[in-house]
Order: structure tokens, then sequence, then C-alpha cells
């Protein structure tokens, strides 16, 4: 993230006076991309009064492979861009910052109807500023295991045993599997990582 880009993301939830949230298509694997170019054209055409935040909400993601941490970024909404701006009084786009970010490579149309971009409800707006402040903080643990998954440890002191998934969690990285011992089912806590899919 640029500096600039992280001054954008860090959002209080109080749009700017006037402006509301709205939600652009972009070509996949290019929101970053687009998110940055628009920015640094704000930037250099004085538009921030008509453009407030552009942001591409994602999330911190832990992999674990063995004894190997990878933290990477996710895109919460692959394809979308979210703009803060500010329409005229017929609902459209002021020309310069409907120029800026129609001259942006990658960039496809706004969600809304007759051509006029619909914007966030309040209640959307408060989900997507909050899913960026959490994400922020503590990277989740990326885990491929659902309930009732069939599942083989495969490492501890109950290598080779087999059970099913009871329970996830996915903030400490660990599984509550049921295996049987001894002819009795047991429920047992083991890192995601010791264990593997049936």
């Amino acid at each position: 993230m640029t500096e600039s880009t992280e001054v954008q993301a860090e959002s209080t939830g109080t749009p700017e006076p006037g402006m509301r949230w709205y939600v652009l298509r972009v070509a996949a694997n290019r929101e970053e991309q687009v998110r940055d170019a628009m920015l640094q054209k704000v930037q250099l055409d004085h538009l921030d009064s008509e453009i407030g935040r552009i942001v591409v909400p994602s999330e911190k993601v832990k992999r674990v492979r063995g004894n190997q941490h990878r933290v990477y970024e996710r895109k919460l909404y692959p394809g979308y861009v979210f703009i803060e701006m500010i329409l005229d009084e017929q609902g459209n786009i002021p020309e310069r910052s409907w120029f800026l970010i129609k001259e942006t490579n990658g960039v496809g149309d706004f969600i809304g109807t007759e051509g006029k971009p619909s914007p966030m409800s309040d209640m959307e707006v408060s989900k997507m500023l909050s899913q960026i402040q959490d994400t922020e903080d503590t990277p989740t643990i990326q885990m491929e295991f659902n309930k009732d998954d069939q599942i083989k440890i495969k490492g501890g002191a109950f290598e080779g045993y087999e059970g099913h998934v009871e329970d996830i969690d996915s903030e400490k990285g660990t599984v509550r599997v049921l295996v049987t011992i001894f002819g009795r089912e047991t429920p047992l806590d083991i890192e995601y990582w010791q264990l593997e899919k049936l």
C-alpha cells in the first residue's frame, strides 16, 4: 500500500459532507492498480472536493504449512473498488470526476440503474468499513476444513487417528476433532496443520 492509500483506507465511517459511497466494477486482479491510479489522479487534478476515499477492502490471511507461516492479503470483494464521491443534483457524476474515472485503465461501470450510480446504504458502508478496520488488527488463519469433514491426524501424540471435525477456532488455528480412542469418541483440539482431509 502506498502512503496515500493508507490515508484513504483509514476510515472513521463518517463520509465527507455531501459524499456517498459507490461501487465500481473493475477488471479482475486490477483492483489495487485502479485504486492507486485514481488516487494519484485525484491529487494531481485537485479533485478531492469531489472524490474522497477510494478503497479495496481486503483481509490479512495467515497460512501455515508445516512450521512456515505466511501472511498475505485476500480481497473481500474481488472485481470491485469502493469510491466515496459527490454527485450533482441530477444524480450524475460531475464531468471532471467522470473523465478521471473513465480514463483509468481497467475500469468498468458503476453499480446502479439507468446509467446512474446507486449509493450504498449506511448499513453496507458501515459493514465494509468495519471489515477494513477488523482485518488491519489481526490476520485470520486460513483453514480448509468444515464442520463434519472426515480427517486424519498427521502429527503429534495422536498421529494416525481418524475422525471428523466438530468445531473450528480460526483465531487460534485449532480444530476440535472427534476421534475414537479405546472405543470411546473423544474430542481433541488439534492445530489445523497437523490434520489432513480424507
